[in-house]
């Protein structure tokens, strides 16, 4: 496990601002209630509640990936009439302490889905 610092900062703030996300050409998430995570020089990542995703939507996958400053990221494919877009989706189930406040969130790629700030 990392520790966030100056050479690595992460910081977890409300995003302040509506996030939606849209997938198969409907709306699957429609909040103000995200989080807008900052690491480093990457680009802001929002993770939104996982209770404010339309769980229709949903499909858990095997894939799993590691981060050493957030933890071990599940991942979720997204159902649509046109089809399944795989592991779309990734959340931290047991976030490290640093990110303590991403637990019960997830979050998109902007590649696969189209998420929307407003």
């Amino acid at each position: 496990m990392k520790t966030p610092g100056p050479d690595h900062p992460i910081t977890v703030a409300p995003a302040g601002t509506r996030v939606t996300v849209r997938a198969g050409g409907r709306v699957i998430v429609d909040t103000t209630e995200a989080l807008a995570l900052r690491e480093s020089t990457y680009p802001v990542v929002y993770y939104v509640p996982l209770t404010a995703v339309d769980p229709a939507v949903l499909k858990r996958t095997a894939t799993s990936t590691y981060c050493p400053y957030k933890g071990d990221a599940s991942y979720y494919s997204v159902v649509t009439p046109e089809g399944e877009i795989t592991d779309a989706v990734w959340e931290y189930r047991e976030p490290y302490p640093a990110v303590q406040e991403i637990a019960g969130h997830v979050a998109f790629y902007p590649n696969k889905v189209a998420v929307g700030v407003a």
